[in-house]
């Protein structure tokens, strides 16, 4: 039985990886930070008491501002595979937080690498390693994007994940180490985090045609995203770790629309126009925007095999579908006195 190490498992990526990784018969052993109140809500469906003694999915405290609690971990539990999922993963919020996501998702990155190598020094053995790059990291760099375009990040997020990008590169070529970057562009889900645009959207819609809502505030509808199903995007990175050798891969879908278009595709799916809802607000902006991502995956296509299955309007639908179930039960609470 193969053994994986996922950072950043109660994520909508590490949810859905753990469940991939689980049905694939892996014992899977997530890294979760410690929190006042439960933050288990995207995985707990799968879990088990870790008393049975067919369980499969373990959870660890662990934060990647922490390197020796990282190197207790990679230590204690063995992996065959390292999905390292953890980030401060929020751009607008980057600026404001620059140096705690600096020091999660590029320094964290460094530790976390240290661990495996130091592991792989003192136990002779392989572990494969993949780390989570973005499509931000190419920030205005002209489309379609692809592994050897040059990056251009724009926001304190995206220039951190170009840092743990390269360390990955570095250490590949420096230790030997088996590291795979994967570049995905923007993967959503109803598991997205509410305040990610394309969730903010989506809530919103459902709120409104159940009347619990009546005005969603944007920021910049222009800029254009490459969307796929993350879902989908898990896939892609568990391909990578089964590849001979190890390489970087851009994971798109090649199709790409405007925040607008998203808005205007999720209203409509209720029967509402955007335009009597949606209102303006500066807060939104980013310091320095990005307009045009737009991923170019025929590396991905043609070494691995993989392409998206979920497109761009099933995509929507089903968040939406979900969003509007979830309001339809919120409102249910509200008039019976619950909530």
């Amino acid at each position: 039985m193969k053994k994986a190490i996922v950072s950043g498992i109660t994520g909508q990526d590490g949810s859905y990886l753990a469940e991939l990784l689980l049905d694939k018969g892996y014992e899977v052993h997530g890294i979760i930070r410690r929190a006042s109140s439960f933050n288990t809500g995207r995985i707990d469906h799968i879990r088990q008491d870790d008393h049975d003694s067919d369980s499969k999915l373990f959870l660890h405290y662990g934060d990647m501002s922490d390197s020796s609690g990282l190197q207790n971990l990679v230590k204690n539990i063995g992996p065959d595979e390292v999905y390292n999922l953890a980030a401060q993963s929020h751009v607008r919020v980057s600026f404001d937080q620059s140096e705690y996501t600096a020091d999660v998702v590029a320094t964290g990155t460094l530790r976390f690498l240290n661990a495996v190598r130091d592991h792989m020094d003192t136990t002779g053995k392989t572990v494969r390693f993949y780390q989570a790059c973005s499509s931000e990291m190419f920030g205005m760099a002209t489309p379609p994007q692809n592994e050897k375009t040059p990056f251009h990040p724009r926001s304190p997020y995206a220039v951190s994940k170009v840092a743990a990008h390269w360390y990955g590169v570095n250490y590949r070529e420096a230790y030997d180490m088996y590291v795979s970057n994967g570049i995905l562009f923007n993967h959503e889900s109803p598991r997205r985090g509410e305040t990610f645009v394309t969730r903010k959207i989506s809530r919103a819609v459902g709120r409104i045609a159940c009347g619990l809502q009546k005005t969603l505030y944007m920021g910049n509808l222009d800029a254009k995203r490459d969307w796929g199903f993350a879902g989908d995007y898990v896939q892609a990175m568990w391909q990578m770790l089964q590849q001979d050798t190890a390489d970087d891969f851009v994971i798109a879908t090649g199709e790409v629309h405007s925040v607008e278009d998203f808005l205007n595709e999720a209203f409509s799916m209720q029967g509402l126009d955007w335009h009597d809802f949606v209102e303006f607000d500066p807060r939104y902006l980013r310091p320095s925007e990005v307009g045009h991502l737009a991923g170019d995956c025929s590396k991905a296509k043609q070494e691995l095999g993989w392409s998206a299955n979920v497109q761009f309007k099933d995509l929507v639908k089903m968040m939406v579908e979900h969003d509007v179930a979830l309001a339809e039960r919120e409102k249910k609470r509200i008039d019976a006195g619950l909530s």
